[in-house]
């Protein structure tokens, strides 16, 4: 499976960046869900604790409330769009305006 990074306009990988900001145990379990998405085997998908989020867009939960958002373009392309730590109960209005804004973005550049 292709697995793209949302990126700046100067080339900055936001996704990786934060997954390399976590402390270890997070950091390890955010790098697995990167190999699992890129390794594409179903039965290892389904072994994310992945929900819908919003529409077409999904989210990945993981350690200490951290949590990865991305859309399928089709069953070969994921796009992961904005990776964040869950503050509060519901998700954050400006992470959810974030990665609405992105998936917006992504599709216009297809």
């Amino acid at each position: 499976m292709n697995v793209y990074t949302y990126k700046t306009a100067g080339g900055k990988d936001l996704i990786i960046e934060f997954i390399q900001s976590l402390d270890k145990p997070e950091k390890a379990e955010g790098m697995l869900i990167l190999k699992i998405l890129k390794d594409g085997s179903s039965v290892e998908l389904a072994k994310l604790k992945a929900e819908r989020f919003d529409g077409a867009i999904w989210e990945i939960k993981f350690k200490n409330h951290n949590r990865i958002f991305f859309v399928f373009e089709n069953e070969n392309d994921i796009y992961l769009l904005h990776a964040c730590k869950k503050q509060k109960n519901k998700t954050e209005l400006k992470d959810k305006r974030l990665v609405f804004q992105r998936c917006k973005e992504m599709l216009k550049k297809r």
